[in-house]
């Protein structure tokens, strides 16, 4: 592994652990009311996106950390879409 790809790594490790607290917290409370529906949408589908240009350029970081991203972020999109 070069340089750049594991700044790729730690980038997106970052990026990944970042939205952790938010689930947490979703989770914890069930209150999703100060979440937009919009931005969720425009988040999942832009980083199934990510994901999808990783695998087609066989890129490991964007795949794995986009991949752990879209399931953290489907978690809170379902709960939104299930208490709104």
């Amino acid at each position: 592994m070069n340089w750049i790809e594991a700044l790729g790594f730690f980038a997106a490790f970052c990026t990944t652990l970042s939205f952790l607290p938010q689930n947490i917290k979703t989770i914890k409370t069930k209150d999703t009311s100060g979440l937009s529906l919009y931005m969720l949408l425009l988040f999942f589908i832009g980083v199934g996106c990510c994901f999808f240009y990783g695998y087609v350029i066989s890129n490991y970081p964007l795949m794995i950390t986009n991949g752990l991203t879209l399931f953290l972020s489907d978690i809170i999109l379902i709960m939104k879409l299930k208490h709104k």
